[in-house]
């Protein structure tokens, strides 16, 4: 089983949308999946159609692997679970401070449905915080799309410097740019840019700037599922296919 988080420390960033387009991607593929709503918003559980369960508080979530798994739903698509986020997942942090060995209990938590899928997706909320590390230590790949612009790539550089600071293993991060938009030469320099300072760490795939992606919360789907010929769509099965690659074949 890989675990792989979707995770951006700025907000309104595509993180969600390409959360839920890379687990229909897997899921479409054959992976048994689960799609893990960390982010109390819940945004990811919306778009599948899933209301979350109110007894998933955040002792059961990390303590009891009985109610953690009664708490995940089936979703319209084959080989594809989902465990939606509730508003109690805001106190996640509180909850984890108080525990002892905090940066190892979600790991510990989804341990208990390892054999049940391949993969599993973590859509994570924007902050660098204790659940945050949980997620960085757990994951074996964390995504990080990273909207071409000067606040954007101001993030991922801080992003960098904690994992430098922390002594967490850099090749963990998978950089890719989100919400390109070609005809914008601020978006142009930045990627010229980015791509010679970090190297590998950003993936060759690039999401566009899309209606279609802007109305997956009014259809409530994936782009891949709804639009699968769309400039989107393609740009989403191409980062399918790299993520494939460097990390499920690892």
């Amino acid at each position: 089983m890989k675990i792989i988080a979707c995770y951006s420390n700025k907000g309104g960033v595509g993180k969600t949308a390409v959360s839920v387009n890379l687990a229909y991607a897997f899921a479409a593929a054959g992976k048994r999946t689960l799609l893990c709503d960390l982010d109390p918003q819940g945004a990811s559980s919306f778009y599948f159609r899933v209301k979350p369960s109110k007894k998933l508080t955040e002792a059961a979530f990390f303590e009891d692997v009985g109610k953690f798994t009664k708490a995940i739903r089936g979703s319209d698509y084959d080989n594809l679970d989902i465990l939606p986020a509730n508003l109690g997942f805001r106190d996640f942090d509180v909850f984890l401070s108080r525990m002892r060995n905090n940066r190892s209990r979600l790991k510990k938590a989804l341990k208990g449905v390892k054999a049940d899928y391949d993969v599993i997706l973590l859509d994570c909320p924007p902050n660098i915080s204790v659940l945050s590390e949980n997620i960085f230590r757990s994951a074996d790949a964390i995504m990080v799309p990273v909207i071409p612009t000067t606040l954007s790539q101001r993030t991922f550089d801080q992003l960098v410097e904690f994992f430098k600071e922390q002594d967490l293993p850099l090749k963990k991060l998978h950089g890719f740019f989100s919400m390109v938009q070609s005809v914008k030469a601020l978006h142009g320099a930045t990627i010229a840019e980015m791509t010679d300072r970090y190297g590998k760490r950003f993936m060759k795939a690039q999401i566009p700037f899309a209606s279609d992606v802007e109305r997956m919360g009014l259809l409530r789907a994936p782009v891949m599922a709804t639009t699968p010929i769309s400039a989107a769509s393609k740009a989403y099965q191409a980062l399918y296919l790299e993520t494939e690659k460097r990390v499920m074949a690892r």
